[in-house]
């Protein structure tokens, strides 16, 4: 009987939560829209012929997206404003293509909605210029039923999409939040790092911008590649992404011959002018080789990751059952991706933009299984 009050009181708790919840929303709601009702009252009237000669805008505060509307019927061009201001997109309409690509080189926006006949410069036209002088933009073509063949084709021409018209205010809003939806993915997809899976020597000539990962290698949770050799010792190295975070090297410590270590031991000390890492053993096993011209020239390990700056050799004690939590192929790219995001975050989190800190750098990037947040 207990359990079941408990229940009870639990379930109106959070039905009261979500009640309160969803009348605080709608009430933000209408306040925004109230808002934006004055907004688009006072700012139709305000006088921008100095930027266009038919140019209305309409702008909000913390607005979805920034868009410009071209359409020869006044009608058309109202419907824009009235539907999608209260949507909380900021609106700028025009009546010419010659008044819209004049805007476009002056303005920043998301979205362009063009129509396709137009008496001076068509919708097509319209598309063209824009996508060459803004290909950041996306454009949308204003079509009617006649003419959907046509406002297929100007896809070809960079067009994203088309919406038809005569459109109810639900058809446009619905039509605008998918738009924006595509564009947010769209953007952060670009935003993800470039990852190559490329050939060893490859690395010392790929752009500072893209990383890379080696070809035929496995790659450990502490950022240190794996190689296997032909006679079963595998050789292991450094990774990109160290490389691009450390920036220089300016000496190395690299374990002696005959040393044994288990998996995430620290295996090699890398030092520089902002303080020393330490790298993980990716496996477990006998170091029976090290690559001593590295005593010399610490720089090599970061010109040439994959090729002339390896580490050392190992002997594996349990090849077959560590190889598991190793990454190759796709898993590692997505990984790799995944700790680049990771990576930027922590240094845009930086006060004063200070340079990277190794140790903590170490803590978050490179301590691997067991030895992880010690």
């Amino acid at each position: 009987m207990t359990a079941l009050l408990i229940l009870l009181m639990f379930l109106a708790f959070v039905g009261i939560d979500l009640l309160v919840r969803t009348s605080m929303r709608r009430l933000r709601e209408k306040r925004d829209r109230l808002a934006r009702e004055e907004v688009l009252k006072t700012s139709i009237r305000l006088d921008f012929t100095h930027e266009a000669k038919s140019l209305k805008r309409v702008a909000v505060p913390n607005p979805k997206a920034r868009i410009l509307a071209v359409d020869d019927e006044a009608v058309v061009l109202d419907s824009f404003r009235r539907i999608l201001v209260l949507e909380g997109y900021s609106v700028d309409t025009v009546e010419t293509g010659p008044e819209a690509l004049g805007l476009v080189q002056r303005n920043d926006y998301d979205f362009v909605f063009t129509d396709l006949k137009m008496p001076d410069m068509d919708g097509v036209e319209v598309v063209k210029a824009v996508r060459h002088l803004r290909p950041d933009v996306d454009v949308v073509v204003i079509t009617g039923y006649g003419s959907i063949e046509t406002a297929v084709q100007t896809l070809q021409h960079g067009a994203c999409e088309y919406v038809q018209k005569p459109f109810t205010a639900d058809e446009l809003s619905e039509f605008a939040r998918k738009l924006l939806v595509k564009r947010e993915a769209r953007l952060e997809a670009q935003r993800q790092p470039t990852v190559r899976v490329v050939s060893p020597e490859m690395a010392e000539v790929m752009p500072a911008t893209e990383y890379c990962l080696p070809g035929g290698a496995f790659l450990s949770q502490g950022h240190a590649w794996v190689r296997i050799e032909p006679e079963g010792q595998v050789r292991v190295g450094l990774d990109d992404f160290i490389r691009k975070a450390l920036g220089s090297v300016t000496a190395i410590e690299l374990p002696a011959r005959g040393t044994r270590v288990k998996a995430g031991d620290p295996l090699v000390t890398l030092k520089g002018t902002a303080g020393s890492v330490h790298l993980a053993a990716p496996l477990s096993g006998k170091v029976t080789h090290d690559n001593a011209g590295l005593r010399a020239t610490p720089e090599a390990v970061v010109e040439s990751p994959y090729d002339r700056g390896w580490l050392c050799l190992l002997e594996p004690s349990d090849l077959a059952g560590e190889l598991a939590t190793l990454r190759i192929g796709q898993p590692a790219v997505t990984w790799y991706q995944e700790e680049i995001a990771r990576l930027r975050k922590t240094q845009a989190q930086a006060v004063n933009a200070a340079p990277l800190d190794w140790a903590a750098f170490e803590q978050a990037f490179l301590v691997q299984g067991e030895h992880a947040h010690a």
